[in-house]
């Protein structure tokens, strides 16, 4: 039951119920799209916002990465270490903190993420696009979906 008006009278009133259906149906998406580039959604995730780091001269460590991913941070440990594997990222020690170890994506890995982003946003702009030709702007649903991210934590 609401508490910011009427009570919802069921499924087909409740915008929770709607966002489940809608997030169901862009993993499917983006599953299928990342699946010939042999990536899962998190290791696109992971490689893609460890790339980003990179590309603005930043070498994370796991938590940093996890951090810019919003992943838990044992699972991105275990996802870096199939990316490690992949030969798409690299671990050094961190010089400050031998315990710590940074990640740096390989050039193969920098291909791949820049492939694999390119492909994520023709379609995520495909999902969109019914929100989108409704004249209601990209920026208008992400900054949305931002505030709905970043509600919990005030």
């Amino acid at each position: 039951m609401s508490t910011d008006g009427p009570p919802i009278e069921g499924p087909a009133d409740s915008p929770g119920f709607w966002l489940w259906h809608a997030t169901l149906r862009w993993q499917r998406e983006i599953a299928a799209t990342l699946a010939p580039l042999g990536l899962t959604h998190v290791q696109f995730v992971l490689l893609s916002c460890a790339w980003w780091l990179n590309d603005h001269g930043r070498l994370p460590n796991q938590l940093e990465l996890a951090r810019q991913a919003g992943t838990d941070v044992k699972m991105t440990s275990q996802v870096v270490r199939k990316l490690e594997a992949k030969g798409l990222l690299e671990r050094e020690t961190d010089p400050d903190d031998t315990r710590a170890r940074r990640l740096r994506v390989t050039p193969e890995g920098a291909e791949l993420a820049l492939r694999a982003i390119e492909r994520v946003e023709r379609a995520d702009a495909a999902f969109f696009r019914p929100a989108t030709s409704s004249s209601t702007s990209t920026e208008r649903i992400t900054a949305l979906l931002r505030l709905l991210t970043q509600s919990g934590n005030t």
